[in-house]
């Protein structure tokens, strides 16, 4: 019965032979279920969100960072990299310059793809410039400034394939997920492999939801995993 469902599911989203465009599961309930898991998993969530993650099961990663700094380096990053762009996509779609803010078009990433680029890149660059300062005690650990640097590389190589392709921005998010915890089981000695596998359910729960939305084909999904790991990956071999 289970595999009959899931045929069912599948077929629902399947390819019109007409006109090419993936249609959406027809079930009412699937549709709400995966709109909340595309609303809880958006990629604008996932630097805070990991840099809260990394800080509860990876302690050892920020050992001699007080609560206090990194609170505040939470707060800075949640204001960067979540509340400006957030509030940018509200402010364009007031202004008429993108029809929703679900961004279902290539055309319609660009603008709040260069906005978003913007506040990643000063996230970034602050943070690798605070471990070069003389005299500071308080350097944001490697797995922290991987995290911001990967993020920011992502959207660039994502800007630029949004050009000619439009690839799912969700299981790009995932992937960096993956990304991030793959480097942290290679520089710390904490045990995430449990925190892996949850990434791993979490990544194909997301990227269900956005197939049976009918927002991407399945290649537009593995491409955006795909991306999101081996740009975090780079990011680390760069900081290294």
């Amino acid at each position: 019965m289970a595999f009959t469902n899931i045929r069912h599911l599948m077929n629902d989203t399947a390819t019109v032979p007409a006109t090419g465009e993936i249609q959406p599961v027809q079930s009412k309930f699937v549709r709400v279920m995966a709109y909340i898991v595309s609303y809880i998993f958006h990629p604008v969530f996932v630097p805070t969100g990991m840099t809260f993650v990394l800080y509860k099961f990876a302690p050892v990663s920020f050992a001699g960072i007080t609560p206090f700094q990194f609170y505040r380096w939470l707060a800075s990053i949640g204001i960067t990299t979540l509340f400006f762009p957030l509030f940018s996509l509200l402010l364009m779609k007031g202004l008429g310059f993108v029809q929703s803010i679900h961004l279902r078009t290539a055309k319609e990433r660009v603008i709040p793809l260069i906005a978003t680029m913007i506040f990643y890149f000063w996230a970034a660059h602050v943070f690798n410039s605070l471990g070069k300062e003389p005299g500071n005690n308080q350097v944001p650990p490697l797995i922290l400034r991987v995290l911001l640097t990967g993020s920011y590389w992502t959207l660039i190589v994502l800007f630029v394939i949004n050009i000619f392709y439009k690839i799912s921005m969700h299981t790009t998010a995932m992937g960096g997920l993956i990304g991030i915890l793959i480097v942290l089981m290679i520089v710390s000695p904490v045990n995430v492999v449990a925190l892996l596998f949850i990434a791993l359910a979490i990544a194909g729960i997301v990227g269900t939801a956005r197939m049976l939305l009918g927002m991407h084909r399945i290649w537009e999904v593995w491409l955006g995993y795909l991306l999101g790991i081996v740009v975090m990956l780079a990011a680390f071999l760069y900081l290294k």
